[in-house]
């Protein structure tokens, strides 16, 4: 058996290098590339951490969209849903399982779909020709083995983005690993999500990158203290994240109007999210996250308000898990994601 799970890490170690080999040399944020809905944190307890976590290990099995190394035994049997409403129509739900093999490893499936409502449609002339749906949806197999303190997981999915009839598709893979200390509530992790090839791009469209974030984080709680704080450097892949609207002027000191300049520290703080769960018990959690570049990006000209803070917390009752998390994706709104996750069968 040891053997074997040798060979099956070997196996996994070598399809992760291969991934990450195959990888653009520069990353694709938002706006450069296809499919940035890729990007959007399905559940509650991922929005809840600031919108990723690879290394947040819980029994939640929509953590699988942080990272396929998530996948623990905590989650075997469990089936979790979730919901969010952005703005206006547009809603997203999701539905996890997780469930262990003799030989096939540890599997998570997972579906998330996006619905963005009806639009109005016209012609040339301004005539109505009537209605029309635009959606986005993902379907995807986990597998992840676990040796000692490591555990790797990959994760495969077909994403499918649609309107009005027209379809993109595209082929996308998730490779993390896991670092989980045998004594302490320490844990890290690194994966690389979003790596993939878009088979079919829109009708005279040319085809795009995928959004590809490499992440790295470590969350950890120390002893005797009720709080488990968590760190995550993403789009380690590329430096510079910044990002200035050209046609933007900043007053100087002396009133002449100026573009603004890149700084160090910004864009290295934009490489951040960090988060933190005070635990009140098993069952009742609270948590908050900070991601500075989802606050420096989606802020208004005037004002940032409260984009890029989220908070939310868990409560564990009769069997059932609800997480709840609200997050200000930008300045004027925000939204509100739901997590119910309960085990369907009860361990030996």
């Amino acid at each position: 058996m040891k053997h074997l799970c040798a060979r099956r890490l070997a196996g996994f170690a070598f399809a992760s290098t291969g991934l990450l080999g195959a990888l653009p040399a520069v990353a694709q944020l938002g706006g450069r590339s296809v499919m940035p809905f890729l990007d959007l944190p399905p559940s509650a307890q991922l929005a809840a951490w600031g919108g990723m976590s690879p290394s947040a290990r819980s029994s939640d099995p929509t953590m699988l969209f942080g990272s396929p190394a998530l996948l623990n035994a905590d989650m075997d049997h469990r089936l979790a849903v979730s919901y969010v409403g952005y703005v206006a129509d547009l809603k997203q739900s999701t539905a996890a399982y997780v469930f262990n093999t003799a030989k096939a490893g540890r599997l998570g499936l997972a579906l998330t779909y996006l619905n963005y409502g009806q639009f109005e449609s016209y012609d040339a002339a301004g005539n109505g020709l009537g209605t029309f749906g635009v959606s986005e949806y993902t379907a995807g197999l986990s597998d992840a083995y676990t040796k000692g303190k490591f555990t790797v997981g990959l994760t495969a999915k077909l994403a499918v983005s649609g309107i009005a009839g027209n379809r993109s598709l595209a082929g996308v893979a998730d490779v993390g690993v896991l670092y989980k200390h045998p004594t302490q509530d320490f844990t890290v992790g690194l994966v690389a999500k979003n790596a993939g090839y878009q088979f079919r791009p829109y009708d005279a469209t040319a085809r795009g990158p995928l959004p590809l974030d490499v992440q790295l984080g470590a969350t950890a709680k120390p002893a005797h203290m009720p709080v488990r704080f968590s760190l995550t450097a993403h789009h380690l892949q590329r430096w510079d994240i910044q990002y200035f609207d050209p046609n933007a002027a900043v007053p100087d000191a002396s009133g002449v109007a100026k573009a603004p300049t890149k700084s160090f520290g910004d864009n290295l703080a934009r490489h951040f999210t960090v988060g933190a769960a005070l635990v009140l018990s098993e069952n009742i959690q609270l948590r908050m996250g900070y991601n500075h570049l989802q606050r420096r990006e989606l802020r208004l000209e005037n004002t940032a308000g409260g984009a890029g803070f989220s908070f939310g917390g868990m409560v564990a009752i009769s069997g059932f898990q609800l997480d709840y998390a609200h997050a200000t994706l930008q300045a004027s709104g925000s939204s509100n994601y739901f997590t119910l996750a309960r085990t369907l069968v009860k361990k030996k």
